[in-house]
């Protein structure tokens, strides 16, 4: 100690000759130093301690079994001699009616549960079941954890619970299927908490057998404030994914595809037809395609239980990303400025407003963001000629800025000869009668925009006595009470 002190006090001597800048960054380097050694040692101090837990850990089941084996052997004497007594201890087991809705599990088989029933599972191991069965099964071991008082068993529960959950979202970030099931039993955990909670404006709807099935001593309001954030993250996740899913689609699909029989051959004069990098690598989609994935997305959210007003927000974000992309695309693109485009584009925006009505989504507002296309379209059909063609391109394109009117008609090309091209003088008369408008000078749509997220409570019919545990769950360490 007293040579580390004569050394600290050379070192301070030599600081005190240098400039402060200097000084300040020596002080840093030796505090960098001091809790990198501090934190080595501290490390060192932790895998002790975990090896000495696990060692613990073994030693404390050998016991268990060890004391299981002899409260065994303790009853199969006097239950020999008794048979009638045995055979209503068994039926007493056995009275599934007396099921009160809870699961008890032993503390040690916690990792257990988490893995069988969150990390490792498969979402088409439970799709022949009631939809979003983790989650009811996770309420009802939290609902005995909260009848025998044990707080520390609700607080791994949930801890574990949403590590397992993130767990699970990091290894499949890019799996659809996967970031759906875990929303959907993600917010209907909530829903539970909620539902069962003991709070009267979450109780409305409520059978008496459901408030029979109400927490007693605790209140997991904190635990559903972070359940909701991990709602909103796993969201984002699934737009992402679907987003990136459609997004290769979306500029053949929709400015591209020929629905339309015999437009084909009417193309701008002068260009020859633009060709993507989708269609340069053999990629090309057409509408049919964009649409089957829609379909793939829509049933996969509704198979796993994930909650009405939730879809329809995925869709109204999915659509809005659809008219951003194309819009922007017509912005860029001289040859798909033309009559036979906006008529064929008005065609496709059909399909997926006829797609949404199918679906029962019009209430999503996912045609609504589609305006700003369907506007485009329309101005690329309109006559532009005369003052009142103006003032009727003027009065229609709302949902289009001035900037963006202007860059289609300067882009509009015509298709025959006998088509006039737009005169600078009504492109002028335009910019006059929007220049009050006050519109936003960019040009192009933000794509990446993410509306925000709301999840409404939404209690469900379901009791927890009458859930059924499958056995291909592999639970049997689970005990209904």
């Amino acid at each position: 100690m007293q040579e580390e002190l004569e050394k600290q006090q050379q070192a301070f001597l030599q600081t005190l000759q240098l400039s402060p800048e200097v000084q300040v960054e020596l002080g840093l380097q030796q505090e960098i130093t001091r809790l990198t050694n501090e934190n080595l040692d501290l490390k060192e101090l932790l895998e002790k301690l975990e090896k000495n837990e696990k060692k613990l850990k073994k030693q404390l089941k050998i016991y268990m079994k060890k004391v299981q084996d002899f409260e065994a052997s303790q009853t199969m004497v006097p239950v020999e001699r008794r048979p009638h007594e045995r055979n209503m201890q068994v039926a007493v087991q056995r009275k599934e009616k007396d099921f009160q809705g809870m699961l008890e599990y032993y503390k040690e088989d916690e990792p257990l549960l988490i893995r069988n029933l969150i990390t490792d599972l498969k979402p088409q191991a439970v799709s022949a079941t009631v939809p979003c069965l983790p989650a009811y099964i996770l309420y009802m071991c939290i609902r005995h954890a909260d009848y025998i008082n044990d707080d520390q068993k609700v607080h791994s529960l949930l801890t574990s619970t949403i590590n397992g959950v993130k767990k699970v979202l990091k290894k499949h970030h890019d799996d659809f299927e996967m970031t759906s099931f875990w929303l959907a039993n993600t917010c209907r955990l909530l829903h539970c908490l909620k539902q069962y909670s003991g709070e009267e404006g979450f109780m409305t709807q409520n059978t008496a057998k459901q408030n029979e099935h109400c927490l007693k001593n605790f209140d997991l309001t904190e635990y559903r404030q972070v359940l909701g954030q991990l709602s909103i993250q796993i969201y984002q996740q699934l737009i992402n994914i679907a987003e990136g899913i459609l997004q290769p689609m979306i500029v053949s699909a929709v400015l591209e595809n020929e629905s339309i029989q015999g437009l084909s051959s009417v193309k701008p004069m002068g260009y020859r037809k633009y060709s993507s990098n989708a269609a340069e690598d053999g990629n090309s989609y057409s509408l049919d395609e964009m649409i089957r994935q829609l379909n793939t997305f829509h049933s996969i959210m509704c198979d796993q239980g994930l909650d009405p007003e939730i879809i329809q927000q995925v869709f109204k974000q999915l659509y809005y990303m659809i008219n951003a992309i194309a819009l922007n695309n017509l912005l860029l693109r001289k040859d798909v400025c033309s009559w036979s485009t906006g008529m064929q584009l008005r065609f496709n925006i059909s399909q997926l407003e006829e797609w949404l009505r199918g679906k029962n989504l019009q209430q999503s507002g996912a045609a609504q963001t589609l305006e700003p296309l369907i506007q485009a379209a329309q101005l690329l059909q309109l006559k532009k000629k005369t003052s009142e063609d103006a003032e009727a391109i003027c009065s229609l394109c709302t949902s289009l800025t001035t900037q963006q009117i202007v860059k289609i008609l300067n882009l509009y090309t015509p298709v025959n000869e006998f088509e006039e091209r737009v005169t600078v003088a009504f492109i002028r008369n335009i910019q006059k009668q929007l220049q009050e408008r006050n519109d936003p000078p960019h040009l192009l749509l933000d794509f990446k925009h993410m509306f925000p997220v709301l999840f409404p409570f939404n209690p469900s019919a379901i009791t927890m006595d009458s859930i059924h545990l499958p056995a291909s769950l592999n639970l049997d360490f689970l005990n209904k009470v």
